[in-house]
This record gives C-alpha cells, sequence and structure tokens, in this order.
C-alpha cells in the first residue's frame, strides 16, 4: 500500500483559486453568449402549448383567425430536402426558422383560415409546423394552385 502526500503553502493555493477565479470570469464576460432566434426577432416561437396559444401567435402578426383550426395533421420533415423544401426552407429562414434541424422529425401542421387578408378575393390560410411545443415552420398561403406563399408577416 502506497500513501501519497501533496504539500502546498498558504500563497500557492491562494494564487491558484485567484486564477481560477479570473479564468471562470473571463469566460463568462468574453464568451459571447448564446441568443436564440426567437431573443433576436423580437418573436417567440417557443411555449405554444394551447390552440389559444397558437391563434395568439398568429394575431401578433395581425392576422384574424377562426378560434379552431381547419386542419390538423402530423407531417414528417424529410430527412434529404428536394427542390421545393428547399425554397420553403428559404422562407422559413427569412423569418428566422430553419427546418433543416428537424430533418426526419414528426412536426404537427395545424392551418387555420385568415379572415382579414387585403387584397385577395380568393381563401387564405396559415400554416404552422409544431414540434414538441415550439413553432418550427410555417407559412402564409392561397388555396389556389396558382397563388402564392410567403411567411408570417404581413407585407412578406
Amino acid at each position: 500500500m502506497f500513501i501519497t502526500t501533496l504539500r502546498i503553502n498558504t500563497l500557492k493555493l491562494i494564487g491558484i483559486t485567484a486564477l481560477s477565479i479570473l479564468v471562470v470570469a473571463a469566460l463568462v464576460i468574453f464568451v459571447p453568449a448564446y441568443e436564440s432566434t426567437s431573443a433576436s426577432n423580437g418573436i417567440n416561437y417557443e411555449k405554444v402549448y394551447s390552440n389559444s396559444d397558437r391563434v395568439e401567435f398568429i394575431s401578433g402578426f395581425g392576422w384574424e383567425v377562426a378560434q379552431t383550426p381547419v386542419e390538423e395533421v402530423e407531417v414528417a420533415i424529410p430527412a434529404e430536402f428536394d427542390t421545393v423544401y428547399l425554397g420553403y426552407n428559404e422562407i422559413q429562414k427569412a423569418q428566422g426558422l430553419n427546418l433543416a434541424k428537424y430533418k426526419g422529425k414528426e412536426v404537427v401542421r395545424y392551418t387555420y383560415e385568415i379572415t382579414n387578408y387585403e387584397g385577395y378575393e380568393g381563401t387564405v390560410y396559415v400554416n404552422l409546423l409544431v414540434y414538441r411545443n415550439k413553432i418550427v415552420g410555417g407559412d402564409v398561403c392561397s388555396a389556389d394552385a396558382a397563388g402564392f406563399i410567403h411567411g408570417f408577416a404581413k407585407n412578406a
């Protein structure tokens, strides 16, 4: 059996402790803080637990919708994006989201009919893609095949 001891004088112990505190303080001060996209653009995409939370999120963009969704369906984000999904993801990136993080995941798509879309006579929907109580994507689109699609903002 071996017994080893380590002797350190008080001055060295205080020096090592002070150096450790300085290193931790420097890391806290100089390492940039992680800022989520929801904080950087002022939109909170998280904590979407109920239908009223989803309706409140949509109304934050100035849209008026019925209180119940027209459709609620599970969809799979493909593991590999084709040209359609690449284009759709560009819309998401423009509004601070990125579907690439959710490749291969199952999300729930909630579709609501917008009742106050100006300048268009047809039916307009807003789609929300929700994964674990967080909005990970979505769009505003017309029901016509030759219609339009854009992000959540009114002037997109």
